[in-house]
């Protein structure tokens, strides 16, 4: 009796110190406890008034450009430049042999040789019986006759001048000249090719002048203002260039549904077929603007710490839109009047006290 007594006493005792323990063990579990973070800088996220921005591509192409063709039949028989020569106005670019050409012309300058001779003898003829006339010797009928040759001399003369100067002008359609100093771009004919009139022969370019022309989608006609600033970026360079609207061609292409938006932008490093983008302005809007040390990036994950309001730091993350200056945009993830950690955020752990 006595031993089950003791047994039964030493079992109790054991109940009773799990049962303490267990009590205070959920004790500790209860009490979460945070680490502390202090000297942070802390704003409070607001909405504001931003440019509404619209990007558009386009191509760079050369300001002034030429692009010469044949105006006559015949067949290229010198090549006097190639893409990328660098030419000056009035250089020989192309030859042609156009021996039909070739003939008028030398046939109109004959007919110009043969009414020069008749119009000189016209115009003896006409002086002797001029002097014959005053001796009365012949009579007015006569003199009359022969100024009206000589006046019809005249014409014939005047005519085949005029045609001799066309003929000349359609020679000289076979040597074909740069109309501007510049680069040649392109090229389509070689030495023994035959051209027609209006087929392509080269294409020079004016360096030094270029210009990005955007296909921008007709809903936004009206919203874009002539003369403005704008932030360009284009392929192969680092960083960005300002360009200004020159031009808005009203004119919407009806397949694509786009009108044509022409940009100044600066000459250094640019050539013809560039591609580029545009951010043009369109409008304003209301958006989220945070300083851009706000933001951070952990790998593929871009988050802001914000604040509840028991100061307990929260990651959050957010999708950021368009800097400007030292602010950036913020697209989605926060909301106005919430609290965010904008410097000293690498002190910053999820779950951290701030104070």
């Amino acid at each position: 009796m006595n031993i089950l007594s003791s047994g039964f006493a030493v079992l109790l005792a054991a109940l009773l110190a799990t049962s303490v323990t267990g009590c205070s063990d959920n004790g500790k579990e209860g009490k979460e406890t945070h680490a502390i973070v202090t000297g942070l800088t802390v704003e409070k996220t607001m909405l504001v008034s931003l440019p509404e921005q619209f990007e558009a591509s386009g191509t760079v192409k050369a300001k002034n450009a030429a692009q010469l063709a044949a105006r006559i039949s015949g067949t290229v028989s010198e090549v006097h430049a190639k893409e990328g020569d660098r030419v000056q106005r009035g250089s020989p670019l192309v030859t042609l042999v156009a021996p039909e050409s070739t003939a008028g012309a030398s046939g109109a300058a004959h007919a110009v040789e043969e009414a020069l001779a008749r119009k000189k003898l016209a115009d003896v003829t006409y002086g002797r019986f001029a002097r014959l006339y005053e001796e009365q010797a012949v009579t007015g009928q006569e003199l009359d006759t022969r100024r009206a040759e000589r006046d019809m001399a005249d014409q014939s003369l005047a005519r085949a001048r005029q045609a001799a100067r066309a003929a000349a002008a359609v020679a000289g359609y076979t040597r074909i000249a740069a109309p501007l100093s510049g680069v040649v771009t392109a090229r389509t004919v070689d030495p023994g090719s035959t051209v027609f009139p209006g087929m392509p022969l080269m294409t020079v370019e004016e360096e030094g002048r270029y210009r990005l022309e955007l296909a921008v989608p007709e809903s936004l006609q009206g919203k874009i203002a002539l003369g403005a600033s704008v932030p360009v970026f284009l392929d192969g360079s680092s960083g960005s260039v300002t360009g200004t609207v020159i031009e808005i061609v009203p004119t919407v292409d009806p397949v694509s549904r786009t009108f044509t938006v022409k940009l100044d932008i600066p000459a250094k490093g640019r050539h013809s077929g560039q591609f580029g983008r545009a951010l043009l302005p369109v409008g304003e809007k209301q958006g989220l603007m945070v300083p851009i040390t706000a933001v951070m990036e952990r790998g593929q994950l871009t988050f802001v710490w914000v604040l509840d309001d028991g100061n307990i730091a929260r990651m959050r993350l957010v999708k950021p839109g368009t800097a400007l200056a030292d602010r950036i945009e913020i697209l989605t993830g926060l909301s106005a009047g919430e609290r965010i950690v904008v410097r000293g955020t690498e002190k910053v752990t999820d779950g951290a006290h701030v104070k």
